[in-house]
């Protein structure tokens, strides 16, 4: 079996997505190792917390470049904080991401109608093309977030979601799957999620 890679740079849910691997019956390391990284043939980017802090902790642990590296070739999951790295800018701490996709992380709209930050559960609609959330259109899934992105190219969105507008909750391109929730809270609907990453490998 393929080891998956759960990168750890002190901003991820990590014992609850290593939790949920494990129970689906894969075998993950927890690291922030770059050589570790650099070995693993998946890896799953979590995240909790600011945008800015979390590239600089990266940038501290040298782990930008082999992740760049890794995103050409290995099967790579981002969740929430670690999907809007991927992107080129961010509104949260004005700060530059690891650019390996077009789009800008944004700051919700604020509306009397709505809370921020967008948290619990809430629906997907799922595109027919998707192979991580194949067969969940119209499910409920886990969100903690007050930023959302805003792809440049709307052909790699699997899936979008409402709160006040409408965004991009999930992309696929190629190699790279990328969730704005959390899987790995997300009961049943979650666990098939991860079910679905670990048969890509």
């Amino acid at each position: 079996m393929k080891r998956i890679c759960i990168v750890d740079y002190g901003m991820g849910n990590l014992r609850s997505v290593q939790k949920a691997f494990e129970y689906l019956g894969f075998n993950p390391i927890v690291t922030s190792n770059k050589d570790e990284v650099e070995m693993c043939e998946a890896i799953v980017l979590p995240g909790v917390g600011a945008f800015d802090v979390a590239y600089e902790n990266l940038e501290k642990l040298d782990l930008v470049d082999v992740l760049k590296r890794k995103l050409n070739d290995a099967i790579f999951l981002g969740i929430c904080l670690g999907y809007q790295l991927l992107y080129e800018f961010s509104e949260e701490g004005n700060c530059e991401g690891l650019k390996v996709l077009e789009g800008k992380v944004k700051k919700f709209p604020k509306k009397d109608t709505i809370k921020i930050p967008h948290m619990g559960w809430n629906k997907i609609k799922v595109k027919n093309s998707s192979k991580l959330l194949k067969g969940l259109d119209g499910q409920y899934v886990y969100f903690v977030h007050s930023y959302y992105v805003d792809n440049k190219d709307k052909e790699i969105v699997s899936s979008t979601c409402e709160h006040g507008i409408e965004f991009d909750s999930s992309i696929e391109k190629g190699n790279i799957f990328a969730t704005q929730f959390h899987p790995e809270k997300s009961g049943e609907v979650g666990l098939e999620i991860l079910r679905n990453f670990g048969g890509l490998i």
